[in-house]
């Protein structure tokens, strides 16, 4: 089995024709067949049926089509990363729970950089997307948290998924609302104080589980909950309905306004951030830059 095999079932699955397939790779239509009917032999399985509407995916045909796209888009990242080392030092990608601290920290990497091209990206994603990212090369480090209640579910998945968990520093829990709100003034806040208050929530897609969530204390009975997807909708809530969110205290006010506090919660919760890296690939100049610019905020 090859890669160009690969290739050549995808066309023809995406065409819906062996014809359209064969003029769109540039060969003729007999090599093509021959080719996909020595891939079924060695495979024992049938890929594409024939019948009078044409060519389709068989069951095991559809299974194959979504390997195979995940092994050439494998290849393809693997063939950009090392293909040219001059070029990588170039791309930096970042997957990120919803931290302002390393939107800003991003930033200053990106000006102390000090290279005229570059392509640079930081994405603020679901928990498991973050790991996802990492894992298949999409992004070079992701951001997260760790406490005593999901480190063993998340990391036997960073172990599953081939990466390593590096802490940044430890941080107690606080409460981020707005300025304007009833409990903004106290010196710190209890949970009793927060329960007529609605919590903000990211949500979590298909992984929406008490150990995937970014906030601490996922598992307390709120009585009150709001799920968003971004972090200037939660900004918004917090102005229009005096929600709140959990948070590290780590906040940067240029990014999210002086209209906002971060106050302490009455709770012995610990959040550990820190960042996950494939085990297997030695990170560039710029990562080690960026990790540096995180670590002030310790």
């Amino acid at each position: 089995m090859t890669l160009q095999q690969m290739r050549y079932v995808i066309e023809i699955a995406e065409r819906g024709s062996m014809n359209e397939a064969s003029k769109a790779l540039f060969i003729t239509q007999p090599s093509l067949s021959g080719s996909i009917k020595e891939l079924e032999k060695e495979l024992d399985i049938t890929i594409f049926s024939r019948n009078n509407r044409g060519i389709e995916l068989t069951t095991e045909g559809s299974e194959f089509v979504g390997y195979a796209r995940q092994i050439l888009e494998q290849y393809a990242l693997m063939e950009s990363r090392y293909h040219d080392k001059q070029e990588n030092e170039k791309k930096f990608y970042v997957s990120t729970q919803h931290y302002s601290f390393a939107v800003e920290a991003f930033s200053n990497t990106l000006k102390k950089a000090g290279i005229d091209e570059y392509d640079f990206a930081i994405c603020e994603t679901r928990t498991h997307e973050i790991i996802q990212d990492v894992k298949n090369m999409r992004s070079e480090l992701g951001i997260l948290y760790l406490n005593d209640f999901n480190e063993k579910v998340l990391m036997a998945d960073f172990k599953e998924n081939n990466l390593i968990f590096t802490e940044l520093f430890t941080c107690d829990t606080y409460v981020y609302l707005s300025a304007d709100n009833p409990l903004a003034s106290k010196q710190s806040i209890s949970f009793r104080e927060l329960d007529d208050y609605p919590c903000l929530s990211f949500d979590q897609g298909a992984r929406n589980s008490f150990y995937y969530a970014e906030e601490v204390l996922s598992t307390y009975p709120y009585k009150k909950i709001i799920r968003v997807n971004d972090r200037a909708t939660a900004l918004n809530m917090m102005t229009l309905l005096n929600a709140y969110t959990l948070c590290s205290g780590v906040i940067c006010e240029e990014l999210n306004g002086d209209g906002y506090t971060a106050l302490p919660l009455q709770s012995e919760e610990k959040m550990r951030i820190g960042y996950i890296r494939r085990s297997d690939i030695k990170l560039s100049s710029v990562a080690k830059s960026f990790i540096k610019e995180l670590k002030k905020y310790g």
